[in-house]
């Protein structure tokens, strides 16, 4: 899936952009050690973790975007490091489940 596709099936907001990711798996989870142990390359993670720790997560995993749910505002040093490091980012006004359900097409991301 691409990254324009992530955005419209999920009603998202664009905070910073990763244009050239090309997502193969999503993984749903708000605490970052099961993210770090399950989440794979090429893939979103769609979680409420909305600081600095979740993008040092996403870089270690490998996560092309993250998806910031219940349209929780992203602080500014979450986007400077996300920017830095390549990750995307985008906020939804959808929960988790509807995120996932959303993008059920993906495989589950596993390592």
């Amino acid at each position: 899936m691409k990254f324009n596709e992530l955005v419209e099936k999920l009603q998202a907001t664009v905070v910073v952009p990763n244009e050239d990711a090309e997502i193969t798996s999503a993984y749903t989870g708000d605490l970052l050690s099961d993210v770090m142990g399950h989440c794979g390359d090429s893939s979103v993670l769609i979680t409420v973790q909305n600081h600095l720790n979740a993008v040092a997560v996403c870089t270690l995993a490998g996560v092309e975007v993250v998806v910031i749910c219940h349209s929780r505002p992203v602080p500014d040093d979450m986007r400077e490091a996300a920017e830095r490091e390549g990750v995307g980012i985008v906020t939804t006004p959808l929960s988790q489940f509807a995120c996932s359900v959303a993008l059920s097409s993906l495989q589950p991301s596993s390592k």
